[in-house]
């Protein structure tokens, strides 16, 4: 029997955030604001707030279907005292008992990580842990101050798999002394060691942090914002391939980055994650024209309707793009409800026919 699309459970599932405020952090990053990255919250997470916030989302959320976790970010988990994590995993794990969540996540540092520390969190039911890899090279981790190297984590990312976490990882591009190449490095290791989920930002310089001062001096230039578009566009064309999933490009717009003076450079953009995707969509788009013939008259796209302004791009930017290529060709653009999303065609007037799958967007 053919299943009705609705009874699917939806794939994303509802996270309610709690973040510890840089909690376990051994040292501070050179790019690290946590006030205005994650918000301005209390440093010390109390009950009251905890249960309001888990009150609040639930009433919120609309579709019961959804599944739930309860996250800890913004700071080193494993690296809060025992009896830290103990209280904040006791509060979620109360929500599991009764039915108000599924899992826990967290996020934390790939050195602080062991067989001891993923037992104590897997019995306290967290199932998905995220790191902040950041970089897989070495020179770039250094620069960083992360404190450890990127043999730390692969040795993470390879533990957590083979104790059967749903793995993520925290990648930045720009950072000092990275490069399009060794950021393409960072990528092809990571789609080789396959996490389940990804997360990349472009370097942002918000003020009081060391980055902030070095770029004043002169000794740090951010990517501009069409630079870290194609830098995310060939991470998610390398990653979503090898099954890595991107849940997230570019940091969430918090009303502290909003505040004058909080972020001094760099590539901020209200719907960063949205021209990332408009990117994928040109660079797929010109790889089905490479196909075509170039007599064609009539150029007939097939997308999603939920793809559609992706395909255009921002500003109508995709498809004047496609017409200065072909000045002389009409260009139309099927866009429909029931089109698979992700699925992108091309129909020409000669009778040739192109199609692919653009993996992630589906």
């Amino acid at each position: 029997m053919k299943k009705n699309p609705e009874d699917r459970l939806p794939e994303r599932p509802l996270i309610i955030p709690f973040f510890i405020m840089n909690g376990g952090c051994p040292e501070k990053c050179v790019f690290c604001n946590e006030k205005i990255a994650a918000g301005d919250f209390a440093p010390d997470l109390r009950r009251e707030f905890f249960a309001a916030t888990v009150d609040a989302y639930l009433r919120w959320n609309k579709d019961k279907r959804r599944r739930v976790e309860i996250a800890f970010y913004g700071g080193n988990f494993t690296g809060l005292a025992r009896a830290d994590q103990e209280r904040l995993l006791g509060w979620a794990g109360a929500c599991l008992e009764n039915g108000r969540a599924a899992a826990v996540r967290i996020s934390t540092r790939p050195d602080y990580l062991d067989e001891e520390r993923l037992e104590f969190l897997r019995v306290r039911g967290v199932q998905t842990v995220e790191l902040g890899v950041q970089s897989f090279n070495d020179e770039v981790l250094r620069r960083a101050r992360r404190g450890h190297d990127a043999s730390a984590s692969i040795r993470a990312i390879r533990l957590l798999q083979t104790y059967g976490f749903s793995t993520g990882v925290h990648l930045m591009a720009g950072l000092p002394g990275d490069t399009r190449e060794s950021f393409g490095e960072s990528l092809l290791l990571t789609a080789k060691l396959r996490p389940d989920t990804a997360r990349i930002h472009p370097v942002l310089v918000f003020r009081d942090t060391p980055l902030a001062d070095d770029y004043r001096r002169g000794r740090y230039l951010p990517l501009d914002l069409a630079e870290a578009v194609s830098w995310c566009r060939e991470a998610w064309e390398r990653l979503t391939p090898a099954g890595v999933r991107i849940i997230r490009c570019g940091l969430q717009a918090t009303p502290e980055m909003q505040k004058e003076g909080a972020v001094l450079a760099g590539p901020l953009h209200p719907s960063f994650g949205s021209l990332v995707r408009a990117a994928v969509f040109l660079s797929q788009s010109l790889a089905l024209l490479s196909r075509a013939p170039r007599r064609a008259h009539t150029l007939s796209f097939r997308v999603a309707g939920c793809d559609q302004s992706h395909f255009r791009g921002p500003a109508n930017a995709n498809v004047e793009t496609i017409k200065k290529l072909y000045p002389g060709a009409r260009i139309v653009i099927d866009s429909r409800n029931d089109h698979t999303p992700g699925h992108l065609s091309l129909c020409c007037d000669t009778g040739d026919s192109f199609s692919l799958d653009i993996p992630g967007m589906q």
